[in-house]
Parts: structure tokens; sequence; C-alpha cells
């Protein structure tokens, strides 16, 4: 799931630095009361496999104190294919009227829900969850003046269309202390409970089943119900908190940077088993999952690549190519078919590009493929593939079949529309597109709608 954050939030004091509450673990206090003493059937620790993939390694939950009960979050879903609990879609809560002119609304913080209808945006002043299409605001919460922070919330995770959020204090003047996750209940408009850690928190990832909290080199999982420590996972250095997980009917598959450049860490927490993926020979940039997480895609900070990869065995589906200089890749997306991949990069544009892979296909040879610009893999579709061994093999390398230019300046993340052939993209300047590309003839996509989601009109 895309996600930007335009905002490193300052160190935030130890309030009790003499407390021990944090002595299990070097990173977390989990506070909050547990309804049940049930322990999760994945919570076992196994040693490596002769194959080479490693299982899960689980700890023990730190001590818990109560906060209040969390066993209402998540009830049990009678229809899997609807949202749980209830949907925003009513009500907009809108900002008190005052005469004075309203705060200049700086964003920090952007990212979708799990099945890219709605997106999220932290401010310094809150955090505000809009629906895509129909484009509109649905609420918004303003903690301006509320205790006496300053209401700066600098990451925001939907759980599909619930009311349930996971927030983290962010820029200049938070709302919440950067090293804590809060669980908002939107209908009590309150938190529920919290996770403490020892470090700033980069992220934060929400299925119905689990939270899953990325600091700067350890990631952990929770059961959602109580939150239980079920795993923890050390990583490189992971300042952007990249971390994607799956988000089907079937069991977790996690994907997070391994322990050395150009790696990532694939949780099959069904089967147990651990992959290692040597993805890129540069530091990772980037990565999405399917919803199932049988794919990955993954960029590299050389940004001239994208890479395709089956998360069962780490076979090299496809591989296809953004342009010849680097770039910052900001989001990487599958559309929900898998025949299509998005991406945006600090280039300015949009790319699209076609898939012709499934899970079960055979792999490509990863001797032809490199970052470098005269590398690139060779691709059955290129337009120059009669010059095969006659130019070097950038010139047949697999190249997008749609773009959409963007004005230069801002950072975009973007996904696929619930309409055909459609392209959502944010930025950081407050700009929603719709866009809408050619599958057949490709080319410039053509723009379906525009607003600005930080200005009073854009809201109706």
């Amino acid at each position: 799931m895309a996600t930007l954050s335009a905002y490193s939030s300052p160190p935030w004091p130890n309030p009790n630095p003499n407390s021990d509450l944090l002595s299990t673990h070097d990173e977390i206090d989990s506070q909050t009361h547990s309804p049940s003493d049930s322990r999760p059937h994945d919570s076992q620790t196994h040693s490596p496999s002769e194959s080479g993939t490693y299982d899960s390694q689980t700890h023990s939950p730190s001590e818990s104190r109560a906060y209040d009960s969390l066993s209402s979050i998540v009830p049990p879903n009678p229809n899997p294919n609807q949202n749980p609990i209830t949907n925003y879609n009513t009500s907009i809560s809108s900002p008190p009227q005052s005469t004075s002119p309203p705060p200049r609304i700086s964003l920090l913080h952007l990212s979708f829900n799990q099945d890219f209808g709605c997106f999220a945006a932290g401010t310094d002043h809150g955090f505000r969850i809009n629906n895509c299409d129909p484009f509109r605001e649905i609420f918004r919460r303003d903690f301006d003046g509320v205790g006496n922070s300053g209401g700066g919330i600098g990451v925001v995770e939907m759980l599909f269309r619930c009311n349930i959020l996971a927030l983290v204090g962010g820029g200049p003047d938070p709302q919440y202390p950067p090293n804590k996750v809060m669980i908002w209940d939107d209908h009590q408009s309150r938190c529920i409970g919290e996770l403490s850690f020892r470090s700033e928190v980069r992220s934060v990832k929400l299925r119905r089943d689990r939270i899953i909290v990325v600091l700067e080199q350890k990631i952990f999982v929770y059961n959602f119900a109580d939150l239980k420590l079920l795993h923890q996972i050390e990583t490189i250095a992971n300042p952007k908190g990249l971390c994607a997980v799956s988000h089907g009917a079937g069991s977790l598959v996690l994907v997070c940077p391994g322990l050395q450049k150009g790696q990532v860490r694939v949780e099959h927490y069904a089967s147990r088993r651990t992959k290692f993926i040597m993805a890129h020979d540069s530091r990772i940039a980037c990565f999405a999952l399917t919803q199932d997480g049988q794919l990955l895609a993954t960029a590299s900070t050389k940004g001239t690549l994208v890479r395709i990869f089956n998360t069962a065995d780490g076979t090299l589906l496809q591989e296809v190519r953004r342009g010849a200089d680097r770039a910052e890749i900001y989001s990487v997306a599958f559309s929900s078919t898998a025949q299509w991949l998005a991406v945006s990069s600090d280039k300015g544009t949009v790319h699209v590009f076609s898939l012709k892979i499934n899970p079960g296909s055979p792999g490509i040879d990863r001797s032809q493929s490199s970052d470098e610009p005269s590398l690139a893999v060779t691709s059955a579709a290129s337009s120059l593939s009669f010059f095969r061994g006659v130019l070097p093999k950038y010139f047949s390398s697999e190249w997008s079949v749609a773009q959409f230019r963007l004005p230069e300046g801002s950072q975009y993340v973007v996904a696929f529309g619930h309409q055909k052939n459609t392209v959502v993209i944010l930025g950081l300047d407050g700009s929603f597109y719709r866009c809408q590309f050619d599958p057949v003839n490709g080319g410039e996509m053509t723009q379906l709608e525009y607003h600005n989601f930080l200005k009073p009109e854009a809201i109706f």
C-alpha cells in the first residue's frame, strides 16, 4: 500500500526515563487490556529449514497494563466480501465556523486504504479521510487547541472503511508522541489503546487480524484483538518504514527490507517460512504486494528498473524500465487483477506497465538484467526487438504503455481506481488526479478530474 511522508518527526523526550516498563524488550511496551488469554496459532518458534528458508522467530509479549478494552475493535465479519464495522459514507465533520482566516494546512502523510477506495491525509492540525470515486471528503478531525499539543499527525493508517484507525504524531508540533501508535476509534472520537516504543514509529500497517508497527530497524507484528506480540523482525536501516502486507482472504504475507542492501524479506505466516530475495544491487526504495501476496514489485534507489517476483520462491518474473536516468521512486502499485503496474517518481511522470506474468510462470534470466542502463533485460514486447544482439539491451527494454505528466516539485503516490483502466494520483501539495489510460494504444493518459483536497471548495 502506497504511503508518502513529508516530515521526519523530532525526538520525543521520555516522560519517565526511570520507568522499567520497557525492560522486557529493547523497543516495546504494549499498553492495553488483553480481553482473552488465548494464544495465536502462529506464535511458536521454529528452526531454520533445510531448504534455505527461515522460520519466523517469536518473542514473548511485554508486560501489559490496563488502558481500554480492544475486544470490540474487530468483531467477526459475517460477510468477508464486505468491509467490517461501520462504513464512513454519510457524515462530514467540518471545522467550527470562525471569522478569522483558516490556518495554513501542511500535509505530513498520504496513504490509500487497503482497497484503494479511500485515502487518509495526516496534517499538522489533525487528519482527513477522503473517498476516491466519487471524490469527496468523508470526514476530518482537527486537533487544534486540544490539550497541550499542536495536532500534528505523521501517520494515518485506515482499516478498509471502518471506524478504527492507527495514528502516530508527527510534524514540528505532534499531537501524540512519535514513538507511540495510538488506536483511534472514531465512533468514540478517542484513542482506545496504544503501543509505546523506545524509538520513533516509521509506519503502521493494519489487517483485520494484525497490527504491524515499523521502526527504524525493527518490525513488530501484533494480534489485533488483544495486542499480543506475535513476532518481531530485524531489518537494515529503514527510515521510510517500508513494509507491505497482503489483504486477501488467505493468510498473512509480509514483505520488508532484509539485513543486506538490496535484499527483501518475505514472511509466509501460514507455512512459517521466510524467503530472502536479492532484488537489487542498490538499496530498496519502494515495493508493493498484490492483494493475495503472490507477486512483489520492487524498485531500488537508482530508480531505473522495477522488478516483479514470485514471493513463494523468489523467482524474477518480469522486469520493466521506468527510464534511463536515476530517479527517486515514490510509489509502486498493482492493479486488482495484477495485469497492470503503476509507478510514480520525482521525475513528475506516472507510468503504467503491462504485466504478462502469473505466479506460476517461469522466471527470467537474472544474468541478463542489471540496474545499469546498458544491461537491462531483453523483452519480446520491445519495438526494437529486431536489434537484439546488435544494440545494447537497454534499447530492447520493456517500457511503460501509458504515461501521465505531473507538475514537478511535489511527491506523488499512485493507485489504480475502481473504474476500469483508471489511476488515482495524490500529491503532497494537496492535488488529486483521476486519469484513464488506453490499454490497447497506450500513450498519454486522459485526465478525468482534478481537485485540491486541502482547499474548502474541494469539499462537497
